[in-house]
Order: structure tokens, then C-alpha cells, then sequence
């Protein structure tokens, strides 16, 4: 019975959406307020619908109803409970149901927390969100049915893939999706604002704060990700450059630069074609990366749900929202006058500069990303594009991506003067230079490529760092009262800013030391053997069988220790799982400020002493990569809080009203 209510409700959700999807945006333009106002009720029902079906989802996982392929598929009873309801996001189908939960649940917000805006603008908004909601489940109803009953009915499940068994698979998925799903409310106001004519800074304004939500909730799921995979895997990597991984980054990249186009946009009036630009490509991306990992076209660690005879609805789908959107952007772009005017030494030159770098940066990946595909579409043969390529295109571009960061941090708006910039950065400048050309020979590296690329890491950290001090010393200068006053007076959006700014720092550093200064070592031990690396021993101990829920363990005892003082006991498995058979690694690690020792089991060795193939790490820093990531997410949620937005949105209105 739960089923067939999940199942109804979803029906009743797409029908919802396609009400919202159609009168509204009709009514808006017709000015007919009655079919205007249908589109904050039909949104707010299409989201209970969702919910009431997602919760059935989830309460058939919970239960084991194995009568519905879907759990029968990827759960069993032997599952933990806290996995049999990710599990229910863990599918194809599941994953494309929480898809469409997000964008009601986003559309729901908007409902909600725009009652400020004008009708019409609303009404446009959640129109084309509605129509995207309604092309989703369609494709949920008509090709990947979560509901759909199987009989005869098994007695048993046949199990997650042992891979998504791990906390991660908990909150990767719901935060990747609700950064995907977040940039449709920023893709909604571009298009309604198209459809309007009306390319004002007043839509940025209203646009932002969701841009930025949607922001720290990407960034947010590829930290997950990044750490998830880099402790589940065994490879003691943290980021691979693999499909689906340059999927979620693809829009984390062109979401920034839409950040802050509709910054310059809301305070100076100028980008506003290139900001709409922006947000169309923005969630085109997000669609894409569905595409790629849903499709079936992908093979990846990550691509855990794919069936290529779905590929054709999504990329007719696909096909409709990006070439829909480009279209009207054709027609109604050139009509938009330019905006404000602006020198080429400016801030905006140096947003501009900065978005155009990012956007080119993501270029490269997904030219990187598709390119294999077109190829093996071609019947040209199969080919893999992997870190080298990424690395030599990519990385190249992020270094004037990072010294305009500092630059464009203290230009003043319209116009700056090249001696007046001088003058403010020169001692950071000089200080950057100095210390980043001095930490590599003071950290014992002395061969040239080594500390070539040490210091170029060090120099684009301290850079932002040292220009972010700049920047604040000159904007509490003419600041009257304390210290403690002066760093009071200064906006929550400023503090925002120079959080995310510190955060690329705090990475960029993590980065730099692990790639400069990590160690490995792959060896066969046997209880009693230590192995050394990065200046700590590892002592294996043995290892002793454990059995879990759904599998049986090998379970590796050693000791960590540094100048022969005993640290704490490292526990690493190597697990079976009762279902698959497979053999999965669960790394033990020591984790630091610091960095992390890091060490995984590889396969037994019969050679009739319990030996083991080992592997174990050093990595230095390589926790500041993270905390770098979770400083942008605080730093995008602390300018969010701006009370500036709220203010301003009742300024707004009252113009629009007046």
C-alpha cells in the first residue's frame, strides 16, 4: 500500500508542477493575478506531494519491502538501518527522486521567502522552475519508476554496493544535489528576468542570496566527496580528476563566477548580459553533470547508478532547458544597454578577468571530461584523459586566477590608478615573495623543480593572505573608535568575502604541502615488522577475524609511533561482503592539524607467515585542503547573513510598488 501512496503522490506532484509550470508564467504574461497567484500554492503542493512520496520511498527501505524492485535491488536485511536510508538515494531511481525532492523543496522556499517580491517576478521564477520539475518527473514516472513492483516477491535483497556503505554516502548525495538543484533558482530569475526585459541590478539582488546558498551547499558535497572517496578508496588520494568527480566541479567553477558577476551587477549596474550568461550555464552544467553520471555513458568509482536507456530522455531534456534558455537569451540579450562604465585598471576588470579565467577553466575540464566520449561515440577508438592533462591545462590558469583575487580585493569600483595600487600592494607583494621563495630551502628542498613549484604554491597563498590584510587595514583606516569598534562596523559580507578569500589560502597550502612533502610506502609485513615513512613508524601487530552486519572482516592492529614514543593503535580491514563478494579496504588514519598517517590493507600473501601487502602515508597538511573548503562554505553562509539583503529586497519592493 505505501508504494502505490508514493507512487500516487508523485503523479499528483507532476501534474502540480505542470500547473505551476504553465498558468502562472501565462498569467504573467497576460496580467492576470489569479493565475499569477496559483504559482506560490501549486509549488508548495507539488513540495508536499514530493515529500509524502520521498518518505514512502524511504519507509520501504526501512522495512524491507522487497515487493518493490528498487529496495529489492540495492538494500537487504542485513543492511544497517542508517544505510538502508541512503540506500534510498543510492539508485538510479533514488537519485533522481531526491533530484526532483530538492528542486521542490527549493521551490518551496522560494514560495515562501519571496513575499517581499513582486507577483509577477514570482510568478516566472516558480513558473520556470515548475516546467523543469515537470520534465524531471516525467522522466521519474515514464523510465525510472522508484515504486515499481516485482513478483514473485524475494526473501532477501540483494544489498548496497559495498562502495556506498560508508557515512559519506549519508550526506554526499543530499548536499551535492542541493548545490545542483540550489543554481535552478538563480537559472529561474535570469530567465524570468529575460522574459520580463528587465536586467536591472534589482534582479541580482533578489538572485544572490540563493546563488550563494546553492554555493556553499556544492561546495560543501565535493568536500564530502573529496574526503569520502579519499578514505574509502585506499589510494589515499583526495582528488582524482575523475568523470564524475569534474562533473560537480564544472559548475562549483562557473557558480563562482556567477557569484560574483552578481555582485558587480547589484552594485555597480555593469555585466548584467554576462551575469545572465552565467546562470543559464551554471545549472545547464549542473543538468549536464546528471547527464554524465545518470546516462550510463560514464564509467567511474562514482558513477553507482547508470542506465544507458535512459540517456535519450535526459538529453532531450537536457536539450530542451539549455537550448530553450540560449535561445531567449539571443533574442532578449542584445536589447540590454552595457551598463555602468568602467576603466580597464578597475575592480570590475578584475572580476571580469577573474570570471573569464574560470569559465575558461572549466572549459578545459569539460572539454578534458567529453571528449573521450565523443571519440568512443565516433567509433574512433577509447582513450583516457586523466591528472596529466588536467594538471598542464588546468592548473596553469588557476595562477592569474589567484593574483587578481588579491588585485581585485583592493582596486577601488570604476576606476583604480596603477601608482595608487602600487603603492597599497607593494610591501604584500614583497612580503609574499620573500617568504615563498624562502619556506622551501627552510623546509630542507633544495633540487630546483621542487622548490619552483614549492614556492609558487606558498607565493599565490601568502598573496591572498597578505592582500586580504591589505585590503582590511585600508577599509577600517578612516574608521572611527576601537580596534574592537572598527572590526564591528565592518559588514557581514565583507567578513564573508575575507573568510572564502582565506579559505582558497588555507587550501591552496594544504595543497602545496602534501603534493611537496607526502610519503609512501608499499610493502609486505608480517607481525612484529615496522616500516617508517615521513618520520613515524608503523608496527603490525597481526591481524584478528571480525564479523559486521553484512560481511566478515580481516582486521589489522598497528601501532603508530614517533622517536620511539608510542602514539595510538591504527585498526584498518580488509572487509567481504556476504552478498557481492567483494573485497573492499577500510583505511585506519591518524588524523592531525597537521596531516594525516594513513594506512590501508592491501591482499593476504600465502607465504604461511600472516604476511600482508601494506600500504601507508604521510600527508602533511592535506587536512588544511578541507578546512579550506569548510572556510569558503562559512564564508559564503557569513555573507548570506548580511542583513543588507533584506533591507535592500524592502527597498526594492517599495520602488516597485511606488
Amino acid at each position: 500500500m505505501i508504494p502505490e501512496i508514493g507512487q500516487f503522490a508523485l503523479i499528483l506532484a507532476a501534474l502540480l508542477m505542470m500547473v505551476q509550470g504553465t498558468l502562472p508564467l501565462m498569467g504573467a504574461a497576460k496580467g492576470i493575478s489569479a493565475w499569477m497567484v496559483l504559482s506560490r500554492r501549486t509549488a508548495q503542493g507539488a513540495f508536499f506531494f514530493m515529500a509524502l512520496a520521498m518518505g514512502c520511498l524511504i519507509y520501504s527501505f526501512i522495512v524491507n519491502d522487497f515487493s518493490v524492485l528498487n529496495v529489492a535491488s540495492n538494500s537487504n536485511t542485513k543492511l544497517p538501518l542508517v544505510y538502508r536510508i541512503a540506500a534510498s538515494w543510492g539508485s538510479h531511481e533514488g537519485s533522481i527522486m531526491i533530484w526532483v525532492f530538492m528542486l521542490g523543496l527549493w521551490s518551496c522556499a522560494v514560495s515562501i521567502f519571496s513575499k517581499h517580491l513582486p507577483e509577477e517576478m514570482v510568478a516566472r521564477v516558480l513558473g520556470v522552475m515548475g516546467l523543469v520539475g515537470t520534465g524531471l518527473l516525467l522522466f521519474l514516472l515514464l523510465t525510472s519508476n522508484p515504486f515499481e513492483r516485482i513478483f514473485p516477491v524475494p526473501a532477501e535483497g540483494r544489498d548496497l554496493n559495498p562502495l556506498l556503505q560508508d557515512p559519506g554516502m549519508v550526506l554526499h548525495p543530499p548536499m551535492l544535489y542541493m548545490g545542483y538543484v540550489g543554481f535552478s533558482v538563480a537559472f529561474a530569475f535570469a530567465v524570468s528576468a529575460l522574459l520580463g526585459g528587465r536586467l536591472d541590478a534589482t534582479w541580482a539582488r533578489w538572485s544572490r542570496p540563493w546563488t550563494t546558498l546553492a554555493w556553499c551547499f556544492l561546495t560543501l558535497g565535493i568536500l564530502i566527496g573529496s574526503w569520502w572517496a579519499y578514505y574509502e578508496l585506499g589510494w589515499g588520494g583526495w582528488w582524482f580528476w575523475d568523470p564524475v568527480e569534474n562533473a560537480s566541479l564544472m559548475p562549483w567553477l562557473v557558480g563562482t563566477a556567477l557569484m560574483h558577476s552578481l555582485a558587480v551587477t547589484e552594485k555597480r549596474g555593469t555585466f548584467k548580459v554576462w551575469t545572465v550568461l552565467l546562470a543559464i550555464c551554471t545549472f545547464s552544467l549542473s543538468l549536464l553533470g546528471t547527464f554524465l553520471v545518470r546516462s550510463g555513458v560514464l564509467t567511474s568509482v562514482h558513477a553507482f547508478a547508470t542506465d544507458p536507456r535512459r540517456g535519450m530522455f535526459i538529453l532531450v531534456l537536457l536539450g530542451l532547458v539549455i537550448g530553450g534558455s540560449l535561445l531567449l537569451f539571443a533574442f532578449r540579450a542584445p536589447k540590454v544597454g552595457t551598463g555602468g562604465t568602467f576603466k580597464i585598471v578597475s575592480r570590475e576588470s578584475a572580476l571580469l578577468a577573474n570570471n573569464l579565467l574560470l569559465t575558461v577553466a572549466c572549459g578545459t575540464v569539460l572539454l578534458g571530461t567529453l571528449y573521450p566520449l565523443f571519440l568512443d561515440a565516433l567509433k574512433l577508438g577509447k582513450i583516457s584523459v586523466g591528472p596529466p592533462y588536467f594538471e598542464a591545462v588546468f592548473v596553469p590558469l588557476m595562477v592569474p586566477t589567484v593574483f587578481l583575487m588579491g588585485v581585485g580585493a583592493v582596486a577601488r569600483w570604476k576606476e583604480a590608478a596603477l601608482p595608487d595600487l602600487w603603492a597599497r600592494l607593494r610591501w604584500a607583494l614583497a612580503v609574499t615573495l620573500i617568504v615563498a621563495i624562502a619556506l622551501p630551502f627552510i623546509l630542507g628542498r633544495t633540487s630546483p623543480m621542487s622548490v619552483a613549484l614549492l614556492a609558487l604554491g606558498f607565493a599565490l597563498a601568502l598573496w591572498i593572505i597578505t592582500s586580504a590584510a591589505t585590503g582590511f587595514l585600508d577599509r577600517i583606516k578612516y574608521v572611527e573608535g576601537s580596534f574592537a569598534a572598527k572590526l564591528a562596523r565592518q559588514p557581514r559580507s565583507y567578513w564573508g568575502m575575507f573568510a572564502a578569500h582565506l579559505g582558497v589560502a588555507v587550501f591552496i597550502i594544504g595543497v602545496t604541502v602534501v603534493k611537496g612533502f607526502e610519503a609512501e610506502r608499499d610493502v609486505r609485513m608480517t607481525p612484529g615488522d615496522s616500516v617508517s615513512v615521513g618520520g613515524y613508524s608503523f608496527r603490525f601487530e597481526g591481524t584478528t577475524d571480525r564479523e559486521g552486519p553484512n560481511y566478515m572482516a580481516s582486521r589489522g592492529t598497528f601501532e603508530l609511533s614517533k622517536d620511539d614514543k608510542a602514539i595510538r593503535k591504527l585498526y584498518p580491514e580488509k572487509r567481504k561482503y556476504f552478498q557481492f563478494g567483494m573485497p573492499m579496504t577500510e583505511a585506519a588514519i591518524d588524523s592531525g592539524v597537521f596531516g594525516d598517517r594513513y594506512v590501508s590493507m592491501g591482499e593476504p600473501i600465502n607465504d604461511g607467515k600472516q604476511s600482508w601487502s601494506i600500504r601507508v602515508y604521510h600527508k602533511p597538511f592535506v587536512t588544511w585542503i578541507w578546512a579550506g573548503c569548510i572556510l569558503m562554505t562559512l564564508g559564503g553562509l557569513l555573507a548570506l547573513s548580511d542583513r543588507r539583503y533584506r533591507v535592500n529586497m524592502r527597498r526594492d519592493v517599495g520602488l516597485e510598488k511606488a
